[in-house]
This record gives structure tokens, sequence and C-alpha cells, in this order.
């Protein structure tokens, strides 16, 4: 159980109702509209695969970093407390040198993935793609992957040489070495640094390309690494695990029932975009406000 500040009083919630701010699915995906011999499911995801460009990937150096938020007797207002007591303590952290993708995964590059392995197109996001009609191939090619699960995000990341971050990894590469409150620094959340608080209109996701919004890329030059979409990392949780991890490239606890879900999505709120800020979902759980990003370990 972890506890949410709620007007200087402790709410109770499981590791899961951290990710309800940022993952309830809406209900959307209608039918194609009529028309003349539309696109099957497997033709849309083909040609939009065929937009997809390269990912590049940057390099984060071995350092420390600041890593959860302090304990503090005081009752903050704004940001600058924890959303609840998981972030706690706030650990000094080592980690080795590695990289990681700048972006999210695009649609263009998963779907190309999926339909390269033979993977069953997920029924979810086959009614989005139909709910999208009338968006060219390329502008969905640009969208951050979306309802993909934890096992087929790790599943892609090893297939291309990478793995997904660890929860560590992922907090030094949206914070930095210094503790960002956000990945772009102090100032609050705004439409122009993220996106975040929207919802579904017109059957259309509020989503953005994966390489936009150069405003609030992290030290380190990442994009969306607030908002956007959430994304998975390699760790299970725990909600204790702050107080035991170890201080030189922690991977998380042996297991769990959920995976580590980070950085917020179009549907959450400010508080949820802050870098220290976790939340948790089942491996099997798809959504469309999470994606994901690999990293690689260097030698």
């Amino acid at each position: 159980m972890t506890a949410r500040r709620t007007r200087g009083k402790a709410r109770l919630l499981p590791l899961w109702g951290l990710v309800v701010a940022l993952a309830l699915p809406g209900p959307h995906g209608p039918a194609f509209a009529q028309a003349d011999s539309p696109p099957t499911p497997q033709e849309r995801a083909a040609a939009i695969a065929r937009s997809a460009v390269p990912a590049p990937m940057v390099t984060v150096p071995a350092d420390w970093f600041l890593m959860g938020t302090p304990n503090t007797d005081e009752l903050t207002s704004g940001f600058d407390g924890p959303y609840d007591d998981t972030e706690h303590p706030q650990r000094k952290i080592w980690l080795d040198t590695f990289e990681i993708d700048r972006d999210e995964v695009s649609l263009g590059n998963y779907l190309a993935w999926v339909l390269r392995v033979s993977r069953p197109l997920d029924p979810q996001l086959a009614g989005e793609l139909a709910g999208a009609r009338r968006l060219p191939d390329a502008t969905l090619s640009a969208w951050p992957a979306f309802h993909v699960r934890w096992y087929d995000a790790d599943e892609y990341c090893r297939s291309l040489g990478k793995r997904l971050p660890s929860e560590a990894e992922w907090e030094k590469a949206a914070r930095g070495t210094k503790g960002r409150l956000f990945p772009w620094g102090t100032t609050a959340p705004s439409r122009w640094l993220a996106i975040f608080s929207l919802q579904i209109e017109d059957s259309m996701l509020p989503i953005a390309p994966v390489d936009s919004f150069d405003e609030g890329r992290s030290p380190y030059g990442l994009h969306h690494m607030a908002g956007n979409v959430a994304e998975w990392v390699q760790d299970w949780g725990g909600v204790d695990y702050y107080v035991t991890m170890p201080e030189r490239n922690p991977q998380g606890p042996a297991n769990g029932r959920y995976k580590i879900v980070r950085g917020g999505s179009w549907r959450s709120s400010p508080a949820m975009l802050r870098t220290a800020t976790r939340g948790g979902a089942p491996p099997m759980f798809s959504s469309s406000t999470i994606g994901f990003r690999c990293a690689r370990s260097l030698p």
C-alpha cells in the first residue's frame, strides 16, 4: 500500500491506483466510416509502418544522480512534495554509462515489428487506427506506440539488441544529475512543454509526434519524458524498494505484481508529469496512454 497526500491527510492506495490517472482506457475506436473498400487493420498497419523512420539514441554518461523525493515532515504545496510515499527516501544513485532512445518508440516502428514477427494486432489498437482513418499514414507513423503490453515492449526492444530501461535509468534520463522536478526544470507544466490533462475529441487521441515539443526536453535532449504517453520500464514495482535498493545500478525487485510505468500521459494531471512520480500496471495491461522507449548498456 502507498499513501497519497490530500489536504494534509494520508489516503491509502494500492500501487495499482497510481496508474489510474494515466491509464484508464476510454470508449473510443469507432467503426470505419462508410467508404469504398476501406483498408483492413492489417493493411492500414502496413501502410503506417512504411512511413517509419529510424530512432536515434542518446548517451547518458556514468555519474551519480538524485533519485526520488526527500523525506519531510512539512506539508508542501505545489509540486515539490511527493506524489506518494513510494518516492521516499531520496537516494544518491550511481549508474554506468548507457544509451536510451531519444524519442518514444513510434507507432510506425512498432507496427513494422508487429508485422515482421507476425504478431496479432491488438484489437483496441486496430479500433484506434480505424477511428483515425482521416489522418495520413505518415502522421500516425510519427505518433508514439500505444496499446502495448509490457511483454510486447520488452520483446520489441530485445529484438533490436536493446532492452527496456531500468527505473533508475529512466529517472536519470528524465531529470539529470541535479534532480530536476520536471524534465525541463522547475516551471509548472504548460501546453508548449508537454501533452497532458486532455480528453479524446471526435474519436481522436490527443497525442503528438515523438520528436516534437523541443521546449520540454530533458537535460540529455530526450523528448516527451513527461506527458504524451507514459512509459513501461524494466522494473517490477516495490513499495519500499527505495529504502533497500543498492546505490549502484539498481535493477528493481526480483518479482512483483505490477511493472513500473513512468512519465505521465496525455490524460494525466500535472503531478503525474514529475520526474520522480511512479506508477504501475500489470504487465498484460495495455492502454492508449502507455507506450515505451528502449535502452542499451555500453561496455
